[in-house]
């Protein structure tokens, strides 16, 4: 079969895809200009890629079609051709997980600023300076979970194992009784507020959708505990960007952890949000990449690899992410 791949993240992993899906003829065109782009795209059996254009998709006569992550939202997949298979795949939860438990440690130890103290000299903690603030342990916070798929459900498993407890609100809280496990409660979306109320740690780990699309605004801020951090792991339009700087300037909220943003970079040029937000003192800033984990990438080529056999031999595709579906 011809398969073709634009993803640059999935084509490192070239060796890796040929190996597990032989006798195939591969073409790697990521980086290449946009029109010769487009020309692969237009001869496919099977496109592999992250994102795929309204005119790209309609042009595209692949079968199958393997997103090369677990969002779908810079895909068209409703102008791909009907009967196209489209997959999804993820792998990313435990990184993502051992993210946020990093950054909720570093918030509460306050390790950039305490570090940015040593680099300049002073010596300041509660043994110099009587004031300091002291921090709690993992045993003494709540952590909320805004959404409970993987990333969350394994986000739960880790943080419950040092202590935390955990709380959550999600769309169907009665649906998948093993993702409820270590909860100490799981409740619908219409009770945000009172999960806001009572966490340490407030986690987004929802898709973005019409429903989801500024849902942490203004209101929800000050629904939120003055020394709560707040983590954003899932889309950056999730949250309202003015609402949500005002409540870290003036301390409506504690903190942020930012891996999402509103818009995407220039080559490795940041955009203009990331100098606004790191200028805050309270904002740990990275730069979507906490699910980057070398083990996410080799268990995503795969799975990919597995599932283009399968569409080869006419057997059942197997995705990691129940997104498997034809387009009609």
């Amino acid at each position: 079969m011809r398969i073709v791949v634009t993803d640059p993240i999935i084509s490192r992993f070239a060796d890796l895809l040929r190996e597990k899906a032989p006798n195939n003829h591969w073409e790697f065109v990521a980086g290449r200009p946009a029109k010769e782009q487009s020309a692969a795209i237009a001869r496919a059996e099977v496109l592999v890629c992250a994102r795929l254009s309204p005119e790209d998709a309609a042009a595209c006569p692949a079968g199958l079609v393997h997103i090369t992550g677990s969002g779908a939202d810079r895909v068209a997949v409703a102008d791909l051709r009907e009967g196209t298979v489209v997959l999804r795949t993820a792998h990313h939860e435990r990184s993502i997980a051992e993210h946020i438990l990093m950054v909720v440690l570093a918030h509460q130890r306050r390790l950039l600023g305490v570090s940015a103290e040593m680099r300049s000299g002073t010596w300041r903690s509660v043994a110099t300076e009587l004031e300091t603030p002291l921090h709690r342990t993992l045993d003494e916070l709540t952590i909320g979970f805004v959404g409970l798929g993987g990333i969350g459900s394994e986000t739960v498993r880790l943080c419950t194992g040092l202590g935390m407890k955990a709380v959550a609100v999600r769309r169907n809280p009665g649906d998948g009784s093993d993702r409820n496990a270590g909860l100490e409660w799981v409740r619908p979306m219409e009770d945000l507020p009172e999960l806001l109320g009572v966490s340490d740690v407030v986690v987004l780990c929802l898709p973005l959708t019409d429903e989801t699309r500024g849902l942490m605004g203004a209101r929800q801020f000050t629904q939120m505990r003055d020394d709560a951090l707040l983590v954003n792991v899932s889309r950056g339009a999730i949250v309202d960007e003015e609402a949500l700087y005002a409540a870290l300037r003036d301390g409506t909220i504690g903190g942020a952890a930012l891996d999402v943003w509103w818009d995407a970079p220039v080559g490795t040029a940041a955009p203009e949000s990331v100098s606004r937000f790191t200028s805050l003192p309270n904002v740990i800033a990275t730069p979507h990449h906490s699910g980057h984990a070398a083990q996410t990438f080799v268990r995503r080529t795969t799975e990919i690899a597995g599932n283009i056999n399968a569409f080869r031999d006419g057997k059942e595709l197997d995705s990691h992410q129940p997104l498997g579906m034809q387009v009609s």
